[in-house]
C-alpha cells in the first residue's frame, strides 16, 4: 500500500509539476480539439456529441470514458488563432464539461542528415551464421574491425544468441512515420493487433510516400529490432524472433498532445517496448517536452503497463551535436525513459551526439572512415540500405538488446530493465574525440561518461544477468529540500548552494540507494545558452546537468521548474550534503537570477542487489555490492 500511495503521491504532483513547465508558447493551433465529458460519458455519447457538433470522434484519450479526441475537418490543420466559434460549440453542449482547441508543436526524426533515395548496394555473398547478405556490413552485432572499425566493439549479440535468447514473444513498437510492415524482412514478425496509425486513425500504419522516401525512418529503425534471420533479405534485427508494431503518429505538419499520449498509452498490455527516435527540435536552443496527457500516458505505461510490470520507453538522446544538451529534451530526460546515445565504428561519439547527464548508455550509429558505412537495414518497398544512421539509428538497437532480455527473463519490470543496463553496460573502448569528458568513478564504483552514460549495451551480459536476476525492491521518491530564496549570479561571479538533507529518513519515503536525481530548478538570465549547471553529490559525484548551449538567445522564458536529471549517482547513499554550482560561461558580462532549486531523490529504501549470485562475467554488480556491504559494516568507508 505504501508503494502504491507514494506512486501515486508523486504522479500527483508530476502532472502539477508539468502543467507548470509547459511554457512553449504555441504559434499555431489544431483542428485537434480535447473533449471532456460530464459524468462517465462512454464512447456512444461521444460520437452524440461530435456528430451534432459538426466534429469527428477519434476515440477515447488513454481508454477514459469521459476524456476525447476530437477533430473538426471543416478547420485547417494550422491555424495562428484559436477558433473561438468552434470551441464555444463545444462547450455549450450540455453533456461536455471541458473543450479546449490543442495547439500545435514540431517533433523531428532523429538522423544525422536527411533521408535520400540511394542505390541499392549490389548482391553480396552470404556470410557466415547468420547468412542474411548484409550481415557482413553489420559491424553493430558483430565488429571484426571491417570499414576501419574497432574489432569486438559492438553489442556482443551472439552471446545472447548463444544462450538461445532471440526476442521471442517480445513486441516492440516504433513509434515513427509508419513501417513496410509488407516487407520480406518483417512481414512475419509484424504484430498488426498492436499497431495503429493515429496520423489517418485506422489500423493500417503504412508510411506515406514521398519522391525522396523521407518517410522510410521508422521501417529502418524496425528492421534493427526484428529483421528475420536466414531469409537472404537484407540484414539481421537485433532481437530476430521478436515482434514489431507500428505506430503510426510523426508524418503530419504539427504534433498534438493528445495524438503523442495515446501513441504512448497504444495497447500498453500487447506492447512490451516503445522506441522512439525523435523529440524536439535539435537546434540547440529549444526547451521543450511532454504535455500533460502525454506525461500521464508515459506514467501510467511504467506503473500499469504490461500488467503491471510496466512498459519500457527508449529514447534517442538527440542529434544536436556540442551545441545542444539533452537535458533540455524533456523525453529523453525524464527518467520514466531509457535515453540512449551513440558511438561510431572506432569507440569515438558522433559529431552529431548531444550530451547530459540523463543519458543512460549507448549503441551505434555509422562508420568513422565512411560516413556512407551506416546502419545496414530494412528500407521501404522492400530494399535495404546501409546508411541509416544518428541517434535515431542507436534507439531501437537497445530496443532490440532489451527484447531479448524480456525474453530471458518475462517478469522484468521497467525498473529492472534500468538497473540491468546499468550493471551490465561497458566501457569497451568509446572515447571522447575531442577529450571533453572523462570516464568518472561514481560513490560506489559504477564507471560513467557523460557523452555515454554507463556505456556501450552488452546483450550477451544482460542476457545473462536477467535470467538471474531478483526484482529490485519498491521504489521511493523523496522531496530531500528546497531553497526559495531570489540568489544572483553573473560570469564574473558564480553561484555555489546547498541543500542538506536526511533523504526523508524515518519516513514512509525514505530513500538509502539512489536511482534517478532530479534538480527542479527556477532561473532566467540575460544569455539562457550560456548557464551551466553542476550538482555534486554527498559522495563527490559532479553531474553537468546542463552545459552551454551557443545558438540559445533566450532572455526572457529561461527555465521554470524544469526537472535536470542525473544517472551518475546511481547506487549512491543520498544523505548528506548536496551542491548546486551556477554560472556564466561568457566571455562578455551576463547575469541572471536563480529563484528555487528542489532536490528530488529517486530510488531504493532496501538494498537493491540482494540475492544475486556475483561471478567475473558480472564485475559492475561485484563492485556495487561491496561498496553495499562495506556502507552497512563501517559507513566511514565510503562516506
Amino acid at each position: 500500500m505504501l508503494r502504491v500511495a507514494s506512486r501515486l503521491l508523486f504522479c500527483a504532483s508530476l502532472l502539477v509539476l508539468v502543467l507548470i513547465i509547459d511554457i512553449t508558447y504555441a504559434l499555431v493551433f489544431t483542428n485537434s480539439f480535447y473533449v471532456r465529458l460530464k459524468g462517465n460519458g462512454g464512447p456512444e455519447i461521444a460520437s452524440l456529441v461530435a456528430k451534432r457538433t459538426g466534429f469527428d470522434n477519434y476515440g477515447p484519450v488513454l481508454g477514459s470514458p469521459n476524456e476525447y479526441h476530437f477533430i473538426h475537418r471543416g478547420l485547417k490543420e494550422a491555424r495562428t488563432k484559436r477558433s473561438i466559434p468552434h470551441t464555444r460549440r463545444l462547450k455549450v453542449d450540455p453533456l461536455v464539461h471541458f473543450a479546449v482547441q490543442m495547439p500545435g508543436f514540431k517533433r523531428v526524426k532523429r538522423g544525422y542528415k536527411a533521408l535520400v533515395v540511394e542505390n541499392l548496394v549490389g548482391e553480396m555473398k552470404p556470410g557466415r551464421d547468420p547468412t542474411d547478405p548484409y550481415f557482413q556490413l553489420q559491424w553493430y552485432l558483430k565488429n571484426t574491425g571491417q570499414n576501419g572499425g574497432k574489432a569486438r566493439l559492438d553489442l556482443n549479440v551472439e552471446a545472447a544468441w548463444a544462450q538461445g535468447v532471440t526476442g521471442k514473444n517480445v513486441t516492440t513498437a516504433i513509434m515513427d512515420d509508419g513501417v513496410d510492415y509488407m516487407h520480406q524482412d518483417l512481414k512475419f514478425n509484424y504484430n498488426a493487433k498492436a499497431s495503429y496509425d493515429f496520423s489517418s486513425n485506422d489500423q493500417f500504419p503504412y508510411p506515406r510516400y514521398t519522391d525522396d522516401w523521407f518517410n522510410s525512418h521508422g521501417t529502418r529503425c524496425a528492421g534493427e529490432v526484428a529483421a528475420a534471420r536466414d531469409n537472404d533479405i537484407c540484414g539481421v534485427g537485433v532481437a530476430y524472433d521478436s515482434n514489431v508494431a507500428g505506430i503510426r503518429m510523426l508524418d503530419q505538419p504539427y504534433m498534438t498532445d493528445l495524438i503523442e499520449a495515446n501513441s504512448m498509452g497504444h495497447e500498453p498490455n500487447l506492447i512490451d517496448i516503445y522506441s522512439a527516435s525523435w523529440g524536439p527540435t535539435d537546434d540547440g536552443k529549444t526547451v521543450d517536452g511532454p504535455r500533460n496527457a502525454t506525461m500521464r500516458a508515459i506514467v501510467k505505461g511504467v506503473n500499469e503497463g504490461r500488467n503491471g510490470l510496466g512498459n519500457i520507453y527508449v529514447w534517442a538522446s538527440g542529434d544536436g551535436g556540442e551545441e545542444d544538451d539533452c537535458n533540455c529534451d524533456g523525453y529523453a530526460a525524464s527518467m520514466w525513459t531509457i535515453s540512449i546515445n551513440s558511438a561510431i565504428n572506432d569507440g569515438q561519439n558522433a559529431h552529431y551526439d548531444e550530451s547530459c547527464s540523463s543519458t543512460l548508455a549507448s549503441t551505434f550509429s555509422n562508420g568513422a572512415k565512411d560516413p556512407n558505412t551506416g546502419v545496414a537495414t530494412t528500407d521501404l518497398y522492400g530494399k535495404c540500405t546501409t546508411t541509416h544512421s544518428g541517434t535515431s539509428a542507436a534507439a531501437p538497437e537497445a530496443a532490440g538488446v532489451f527484447a531479448l532480455a524480456l525474453e530471458a527473463n518475462n517478469q522484468l519490470t521497467w525498473r529492472d530493465i534500468q538497473h540491468l543496463t546499468v550493471l551490465t553496460s561497458k566501457r569497451n573502448s568509446l572515447f571522447d574525440a575531442k577529450g571533453r569528458f572523462h570516464w568518472t568513478m561514481n560513490g560506489v564504483g559504477l564507471e560513467f561518461n557523460h557523452l555515454f552514460g554507463f556505456g556501450v549495451l552488452d546483450a550477451g551480459a544482460m542476457v545473462a544477468l536477467a535470467k538471474q536476476w531478483r526484482t529490485v525492491p519498491a521504489r521511493y521518491h523523496c522531496e530531500a529540500g528546497s531553497l526559495s530564496t531570489i540568489q544572483k549570479f553573473s560570469s564574473k561571479r558564480p553561484l555555489f548552494l546547498k541543500i542538506d538533507t536526511t533523504a526523508c529518513q524515518g519516513t514512509d519515503t525514505q530513500v538509502n540507494y539512489l536511482e534517478h536525481v532530479q534538480a527542479v530548478i527556477t532561473l532566467n538570465s540575460t544569455r539562457r545558452g550560456d548557464v551551466e549547471l553542476f550538482l555534486t553529490s554527498p559522495m563527490g559525484t559532479r553531474s553537468m546537468i546542463l552545459s552551454r548551449r551557443v545558438n540559445d538567445n533566450d532572455h526572457r522564458d529561461g527555465f521554470t521548474k524544469w526537472p535536470f536529471m542525473t544517472t551518475h549517482t546511481w547506487g549512491e547513499y543520498p544523505q548528506g550534503t548536496w551542491k548546486l554550482e551556477v554560472s556564466l560561461n561568457s566571455d562578455t558580462l551576463q547575469t541572471g537570477y536563480i529563484k528555487e532549486w528542489r532536490l528530488m531523490l529517486h530510488g531504493t529504501s532496501d538494498p537493491p542487489y540482494t540475492g544475486l549470485p556475483v561471478s567475473d562475467h558480472h564485475s559492475k554488480l561485484a563492485i556495487v555490492k561491496k561498496a553495499h556491504e562495506q556502507r552497512h559494516s563501517n559507513r566511514s568507508i565510503l562516506y
